[in-house]
């Protein structure tokens, strides 16, 4: 695989001098710990690149933990993607899956040792008044009227709280660190709440259940890592966790923070997502419009495209919003030299050569992809009969259009050249039929007399060609930041309605029949093209455009730096 990071990135300077100095014994140890309470999406891929990047490149580990602390909001469902996502970018975590939830019975341990040190204590304020007590950024907050219960007091009470004795949202656990503190996250942060509620792996041995901020950093420290890097909004959790650590007396990670990625014309958060998905915007996690890493998957994405769309964007401290246009360009060149090229009519015109015998067929040789000989050849049928794009032809042509029209010649890729005699129009006055001819001599799509013509147009065989729908896909959002809202507007409001156009009758050249689900084309003029996953069936496949042949890149100045 290739390196994930560029040679001088900070996170990368901090291990190497940690190395040097022997602080962790010269190992390097991180950690992916995803929430299973969603889908991943592509801000998580680059989090999980960095981590399993470093542990690959310092002959490290990177372990895959699931933070699995509400059962409120986790499934196995998102528990099975995760782990399927992070297999198919290409990353391996071992034999052993961890998970915070095994590590409930020592956390609590913790908890009770903390009480006995004075430094938690059970709180009967309602998360309202919690809240109100906390203060602000430029107030100090007020001390719980709890606060100064007695040790035996506070044992008690916590120990009743795991048997089950109070209800839901009647009482917490709270840190005793300093309520006046300019912190927000050290003015007595709450450890534990109650919940009555299932465990997705734990049943109902639990009816108390931890805190991220109480169980993310000795999660970290009971698993070893040595490096706990993650994204920026973390930076001002890091004096909780590390004041955690420090009453415990226990192993000390060293927390990295790096920006997250910000991606155009598209949300990551996951309440977002998880509102486009109920809502019905999307049609589930896995649409292919959806910035998901299933999402992605589904569309044809690739892992290499999206680890290389990583790698370019870099990592840095400094937020910045990147263009989509950079990660189409890394899914465009990655299929640019993987994918087959061969010929679809989305947009059917029918075209009939009138000098071409009725019944005769060729078979003529079109090359599978330019970039790879290895890829050989396949042969295409040819017939009297064939299928144009619509936008292919024009009854009164403008200055710049060079493909067929009334009189003008044209070359058929691989084929002939043909020129238009007449056409045909229906009832409401569209074009329904071209009548050409060809000429015999320029077989392959050249002239021996040395003729050129401006346009070559991609066809297939009317007999031959079987019907199929095809899925265009665009942006999900119009805005190129859909999260910065103007007044009186929501996020979706900004949502593409030309999103998706579904086309029921295209015509497919034949060898596309037998295309499995996640292979691959490149339908010649139109754009790059996945077997979709979920609604294709064996012989009638449906196709999903990935990324169009456009190409963006160049009006990219400067994109994700540091």
């Amino acid at each position: 695989m290739k390196e994930v990071l560029s040679p001088n990135n900070f996170i990368k300077d901090i291990i190497i001098d940690d190395i040097k100095s022997n602080k962790y014994g010269g190992k390097v140890i991180t950690r992916f710990p995803p929430e299973p309470n969603g889908y991943l999406h592509i801000g998580h891929a680059k989090s999980i690149c960095i981590n399993f990047g470093l542990a690959k490149e310092f002959n490290g580990k990177c372990n895959l933990r699931f933070d699995d602390t509400n059962p409120s909001k986790e499934e196995q469902e998102y528990v099975d993607a995760i782990i399927e996502d992070v297999k198919w970018l290409g990353f391996d975590w071992g034999e052993k899956i961890y998970y915070a939830s095994d590590y409930f019975e020592q956390l609590y341990e913790w908890a009770i040792q903390l009480i006995k040190d004075g430094k938690a204590y059970v709180c009967d304020l309602s998360p309202e008044e919690i809240k109100q007590y906390r203060g602000t950024l430029t107030e100090p907050g007020k001390e719980s009227p709890y606060r100064n219960r007695s040790v035996e007091e506070n044992l008690d009470l916590f120990q009743r709280m795991r048997k089950g004795e109070f209800p839901d949202g009647s009482k917490v656990l709270r840190a005793k660190i300093d309520m006046s503190s300019g912190n927000i996250n050290l003015r007595d942060p709450v450890m534990y709440r109650i919940k009555h509620e299932a465990h997705q792996r734990t049943a109902n041995k639990w009816c108390i259940y931890p805190m991220y901020d109480w169980a993310h950093g000795q999660s970290d420290s009971i698993e070893g890592i040595t490096h706990s890097i993650c994204t920026m909004e973390y930076e001002d959790h890091r004096p909780l966790y590390d004041w955690f650590i420090e009453q415990l007396n226990i192993f000390h990670p060293r927390q990295i923070e790096f920006a997250r990625l910000n991606l155009s014309h598209t949300v990551l958060s996951k309440r977002k997502l998880l509102r486009l998905v109920q809502e019905n915007y999307v049609s589930g996690w896995d649409d292919p419009r959806m910035p998901t890493l299933a999402g992605m998957r589904r569309r044809g994405y690739t892992p290499e495209a999206i680890r290389e769309f990583i790698e370019r964007i870099g990592v840095g401290k400094k937020e910045s919003l990147v263009d989509i246009a950079l990660l189409e360009y890394c899914v465009r060149k990655d299929l640019n030299k993987r994918a087959k090229r061969v010929m679809a009519v989305l947009k059917p015109l029918k075209v009939v050569i009138l000098n071409y015998p009725e019944d005769k067929v060729e078979y003529l040789e079109a090359i599978n992809n330019p970039e790879d000989e290895s890829m050989g050849s396949r042969l295409v049928p040819f017939s009297r009969v064939i299928y144009i794009e619509k936008d292919d032809f024009m009854e009164e042509p403008h200055k710049k259009f060079y493909r067929l029209s009334l009189g003008r010649e044209v070359r058929l890729r691989y084929a002939y050249y043909i020129k238009c005699v007449d056409f045909k129009k229906d009832k409401d006055g569209d074009i329904s039929e071209i009548y050409c001819t060809y000429d015999p001599s320029t077989k392959g799509g050249w002239a021996p007399d040395g003729r050129q013509v401006k346009a070559t147009l991609h066809w297939v065989s009317a007999s031959h060609a079987f019907e199929a729908e095809v899925r265009l896909y665009d942006h999900l959002f119009t805005k190129e930041n859909p999260d910065d809202t103007e007044e009186g507007k929501d996020f979706t409001d900004y949502i593409n309605p030309n999103s998706i156009e579904i086309l029921k009758n295209c015509y497919l050249e034949p060898s596309l029949q037998d295309a499995k689900v996640g292979d691959r084309f490149q339908f010649e003029r139109l754009g790059y093209f996945c077997v979709d996953s979920k609604d294709s069936k064996p012989q009638k496949p449906i196709f999903n455009r990935i990324v169009t042949l456009k190409d963006e890149w160049k009006k990219i100045q400067k994109i994700g730096q540091p």
